[in-house]
């Protein structure tokens, strides 16, 4: 194990017992491999906040115009069921826990709040549709039920 910084105490072979503990951001995928002083590195950390925003930021708006594109065609689906409703509220709440548990500590407030922003609007407009669905459906029970 090696740790890299501006202090020069700390260059050079780190104990792994030292690095348990520390969190950060993994940079290297599964099958890509770094080759450093004739070294193969399979995984790097950065820890370094300011240095982990942009890394962070270019992987996470990708997926997150994604999935503002795909939540938008399904609230635009007229589904009678609410089954495109119930999965727009699933997919985010499971980028909501994503960027809770993996990026937050990386990204800025403003960026989570623009996030959180267009994720609560969208959220809002599908439980008030999925309502208005489960409402016309109680009607018509009810309705057929009387004849």
């Amino acid at each position: 194990m090696y740790c890299i910084s501006n202090k020069n105490e700390n260059k050079g072979k780190v104990k792994t017992e030292d690095l348990i503990n520390l969190q950060g951001f993994p940079m290297a995928s599964r099958n890509k491999v770094f080759h450093i002083n004739n070294c193969d590195i399979k995984a790097i950390s950065v820890v370094n906040k300011k240095l982990a925003n942009p890394l962070v930021t270019k992987k996470l708006f990708p997926k997150y115009q994604k999935l503002l594109d795909y939540l938008t065609e399904l609230l635009i689906d007229d589904d009678d069921s609410g089954n495109s409703f119930r999965e727009a509220l699933n997919q985010i709440e499971k980028f909501r826990l994503e960027i809770k548990n993996k990026y937050r500590e990386f990204l800025t407030r403003k960026e989570l709040e623009m996030m959180s922003h267009h994720l609560m609007a969208l959220q809002k407009e599908a439980k008030y549709r999925l309502g208005e669905i489960q409402y016309q459906m109680v009607e018509s029970y009810h309705n057929h039920r009387g004849k």
